[in-house]
């Protein structure tokens, strides 16, 4: 049983560490300064009590002595030491929260500024990833829009190419065909002098 209460009072104190970052042990040295200056104060408190009580009980002794003030005046003055002392105690016991406190305090600071600097360097990074990762793409479209520039350059040069090439073969083609028209004609004009020239030389002849 008393492990298990144990457990469910450190409970609380690695659910703090886990949110602060701070190490158990470190939690749970500040509480068990917490809970000693608590302590104190509770026992400042109640022997304030205590010496309220015993003033009044004093008091009402007192009122059966002869010398009633006298009696009430070495009271109070023995209630005046205990509370200037269950005050100093109590002063103590605060001062010692008060530290405590303090150190959480600044612990929790120092994880939040470390934090703060954990996610600015992450957002650095991934800005400089944005970044990084934007350039990426843009050069690979760059690339890739050169590569198919050169690729529709090199497609206009054998289209020219092509024409060019089929543009001699129509030349020569032409060439050829108005050649061989003119060898026809240069034929057909060789032979019809060559019958001219005949029938002229049998018209002689007959003449």
């Amino acid at each position: 049983m008393v492990a298990g209460l144990i457990a469910l009072l450190l409970l609380p104190l690695a659910a703090l560490a886990a949110d602060s970052g701070v190490d158990p042990e470190q939690q749970a040295a500040w509480q068990e300064r917490l809970d000693k200056a608590a302590a104190i104060q509770a026992e400042s408190k109640a022997r304030q009590a205590e010496a309220e009580k015993l003033l009044e009980e004093k008091n009402t002794l007192c009122a059966k002595k002869f010398l009633v003030n006298d009696c009430r005046k070495a009271a109070h003055r023995e209630y005046l030491k205990s509370t200037s002392e269950n005050r100093r105690q109590e002063s103590e016991g605060k001062a010692q929260e008060r530290a405590v406190k303090k150190e959480q305090f600044a612990a929790r600071e120092k994880k939040r500024a470390e934090d703060t600097l954990h996610r600015d360097a992450s957002a650095r990074s991934h800005q400089v990833e944005s970044i990084q990762d934007r350039q990426a793409t843009e050069q690979k479209i760059a690339a890739t829009r050169a590569e198919k520039a050169v690729k529709a350059a090199e497609g206009e040069r054998r289209k020219a190419a092509d024409a060019a090439k089929h543009q001699k073969k129509l030349a020569d083609h032409e060439a050829r065909v108005a050649e061989k028209m003119r060898d026809a004609e240069q034929r057909a004009a060789d032979a019809a002098a060559r019958g001219k020239a005949r029938a002229e030389a049998k018209a002689r002849a007959r003449n």
